[in-house]
């Protein structure tokens, strides 16, 4: 099936006694059995449910959905995004081990390797992806993960996926990519050779701003794992969050259709604009749009904080991917963690402006923020 119609009928049948047309929320703490007989086929691998930290029929369905859209045999769920890279990175590595990660991660997933994986005696290098000499002029001999993403947060730099799958398989690593900007609506990792890929689901799988979720997708072996770090560290989701993100889902097709064609049009206005100093989107990578975050660095001359007073009806919040327009300022908010010299050298400045667009007429969000730029200069 076509990516459109496969994210709406992940089943062909419903093979529950109530056939409801929509999966009913398993809101439940614990499932019941009539005996201790029924109890010990559960760990005979029945089918039944146990406990919802351990699995939920919610939790399932959408790992089974993400898997799906990955091209993928196996997904799961965890309890936001950096639970789902945790997982994914715990399935891979141990004490002693080594990953080789691209310097331009998100910032939280920057601090998660760099600050807590290494209390945890697991080593961290971080290097340029831009060029796979660096990539592998880091790899060592405990080197285990190669660990980047499809386009990068907040700078939109698109991953050569098929040279980072050159380089793992040369040496023998797993590789993981975070496919959180370009959903696969527009890229599948998977399919490209990448061993796991992770999304926050909180993001576009989800959609509109209400949940916060995490989902990998791989195979079966790798996927086990996770799923088994996810139940043993407590990170997994709740019954009511998934059941959320998989009605977000359905309309998953539909959103990046539209945001991403907003998206170029307004990163192609914003080029025409004098104020601005540089602008970030992947325009070689498909005429509809290739995501829906365009990433904008202002003039020197321009009021940054007046930039943000003057959005008007556009939100300012520390987060993307929802169905409206809003911005977000990365050295104050999802980089705030990564060291001044680190920012410099990204290019993360306090000028930088991360803006996501939504579905609004794109007129009214290119009117808007040259609205705002205007009245930055003052």
């Amino acid at each position: 099936m076509k990516f459109e119609t496969s994210v709406l009928h992940l089943k062909n049948k419903s093979n529950r006694k109530i056939k409801s047309k929509v999966t009913p929320i398993y809101q439940t703490s614990a499932f019941a059995f009539n005996d201790l007989d029924e109890l010990e086929g559960y760990y005979q691998g029945n089918g039944n449910y146990l406990y919802s930290r351990v699995g939920n029929p919610n939790t399932d369905e959408l790992g089974e959905l993400i898997a799906t859209l990955e091209g993928a045999p196996a997904g799961t769920a965890a309890s936001s995004g950096l639970s789902a890279i945790l997982a994914g990175v715990l399935a891979v590595v141990k004490s002693g081990d080594h990953i080789v990660a691209a310097d331009d991660l998100y910032g939280g997933s920057f601090h998660l390797i760099k600050e807590e994986l290494t209390q945890l005696g697991i080593e961290v290098t971080v290097v340029p992806f831009s060029d796979a000499v660096h990539v592998e002029a880091a790899i060592q001999e405990n080197t285990k993960l190669l660990y980047s993403e499809s386009i990068t947060n907040p700078l939109l730099r698109v991953e050569n996926l098929e040279e980072a799958v050159r380089v793992a398989k040369k040496h023998n690593l797993v590789t993981l990519i975070d496919n959180t900007f370009a959903t696969p609506y527009h890229c599948q990792p998977y399919l490209k050779g990448i061993d796991l890929v992770v999304h926050s689901a909180t993001k576009y799988i989800g959609g509109h701003s209400d949940i916060t979720a995490g989902v990998l997708a791989g195979d079966e072996e790798l996927i086990g794992k996770a799923r088994g770090k996810i139940v043993n560290l407590g990170a997994n989701l709740s019954p009511f969050e998934a059941w959320l993100t998989c009605r977000g889902a359905k309309t998953l097709a539909l959103r990046m259709k539209q945001q991403s064609a907003n998206a170029t049009r307004v990163a192609r206005a914003l080029k025409q604009n004098q104020e601005i100093k540089n602008v970030y989107y992947p325009f070689q990578h498909g005429e509809e749009g290739f995501g829906a975050i365009v990433t904008v660095e202002l003039a020197d001359s321009a009021d940054v904080n007046e930039f943000f007073k003057e959005l008007g009806w556009i939100k300012i919040v520390p987060t993307l991917a929802g169905v409206e327009t809003s911005v977000s300022h990365p050295l104050t908010t999802s980089h705030r963690a990564l060291p001044p010299e680190v920012c410099r050298e990204l290019g993360i400045t306090k000028q930088l402006v991360r803006i996501s667009i939504g579905i609004e007429h794109a007129d009214d969000i290119i009117a808007q923020l040259n609205k705002a730029i205007i009245r930055s200069l003052g």
